[in-house]
């Protein structure tokens, strides 16, 4: 199996150390990794060129560093996205890189691959916020066509990981454990829920007559999906 962690903060703190627990929980020693660190690992701003969508995800000028998170996404059953609260929201640089993916969204060329993923939105906060962080994640994890996302949010009530009270990491703890149980149960299944089967036809419906893009509807047309094929 291999797992793909995308890190939405360089720094290791309550947020990095909820996903480090999840991967230990997941992994066995034939495991791969694949592991990025925002902004490090990533891509510069999105300039909304529009060439990802227009020609091709090649055509961006942060091509290299897009492709190779991809290519390790593509490879794993579970990817794991995690962002400490910032203002409310995920950290800047792990929007950059979302905005960068905007192209494999269901409504222009999603990877047939990841309607079998598993998703894991992670997110920590001093006081508020959390929440919302997980939600955001799962958001653009669902538009990729990931099936089954769990998010796991929590207010630590400190600034680092060595501050936060032994109550609230049994409570981390445990909530861990029962999510890392139900991620290896999964793994027989992925059937994508009713809601993204949905959509998905409702955007293979639209590709079906469009005239604007010739790059989106040509993927749906080699993967066959205008017709009976469905990537699941």
């Amino acid at each position: 199996m291999e797992i793909t962690l995308i890190h939405g903060q360089m720094h290791r703190g309550s947020t990095y150390h909820i996903v480090d627990s999840i991967k230990e929980k997941l992994a066995d020693k034939d495991t791969v990794i694949h592991e990025f660190y925002m902004p490090k690992d990533g891509p510069t701003y999105c300039v909304g060129c529009f060439q990802c969508i227009l020609k091709g995800e090649t055509y961006c000028q942060e091509a290299q560093k897009v492709q190779n998170i991809k290519e390790a996404m593509l490879k794993s059953k579970v990817i794991i996205v995690d962002s400490p609260t910032y203002c409310f929201e995920m950290t800047g640089q792990l929007k950059t890189l979302f905005d960068h993916f905007a192209y494999q969204w269901m409504s222009h060329r999603p990877e047939g691959e990841m309607f079998t993923k598993i998703g894991v939105a992670v997110s920590t906060s001093a006081g508020a916020g959390d929440k919302n962080v997980t939600k955001s994640i799962r958001r653009q994890l669902f538009w990729w066509g990931i099936p089954k996302i769990h998010t796991l949010n929590f207010k630590v009530n400190a600034s680092s990981w060595e501050d936060v009270s032994d109550k609230v990491r049994m409570k981390i703890d445990n909530e861990v454990e029962r999510t890392s149980v139900r991620i290896r149960n999964e793994m027989r299944n992925s059937i994508p829920p009713i809601k993204t089967r949905l959509i998905f036809n409702v955007m293979r419906k639209m590709q079906g007559t469009n005239t604007w893009n010739k790059v989106d509807k040509g993927h749906w047309e080699r993967n066959q999906w205008l017709g009976k094929a469905r990537p699941w």
